[in-house]
């Protein structure tokens, strides 16, 4: 699956039912991060919580390990929510796994393009901070 460039942010939330209308209900950290505002207008995609299955699938190809859910040259908005021991950045993505953005600050939205991938962490240069 390809993500647009345009992602401003995700999250996972059920759909309720309210009489005539259905409600995806946005986590108030997006709001607070300034990731999105309230009354405006966005476009959704939803992406169903079941995991697909391909039909022809070789166990010997299967990893042992998960793999890590980023790869270099990606570009990601991330929000730093700590700062490392040698005083980078620190965000955390699917499965929290690590990014690790040298010169961002705690609380900062950043659009990172990873440049680096290991099994545990990853390592992104800012693109466009504040977002």
């Amino acid at each position: 699956m390809e993500i647009s460039d345009k992602l401003l942010c995700l999250f996972s939330a059920d759909v309720s039912d309210d009489g005539d209308r259905y409600v995806v209900e946005v986590p108030k950290r997006e709001i607070e991060t300034g990731a999105v505002e309230p009354g405006e207008t966005y476009r959704v995609a939803l992406i169903s919580s079941e995991v697909e299955r391909a039909e022809d699938t070789d166990e010997d190809n299967v990893p042992s390990e998960p793999q890590p859910p980023v790869e270099a040259g990606e570009i990601r908005y991330v929000e730093i929510e700590d700062i490392g021991k040698q005083g980078d950045g620190i965000a955390r993505v699917e499965r929290g796994y690590v990014i690790i953005v040298p010169g961002a600050d705690v609380g900062e939205r950043v659009k990172v393009e990873v440049t680096e991938v290991k099994s545990n962490f990853a390592v992104g240069e800012i693109i466009d901070e504040d977002l």
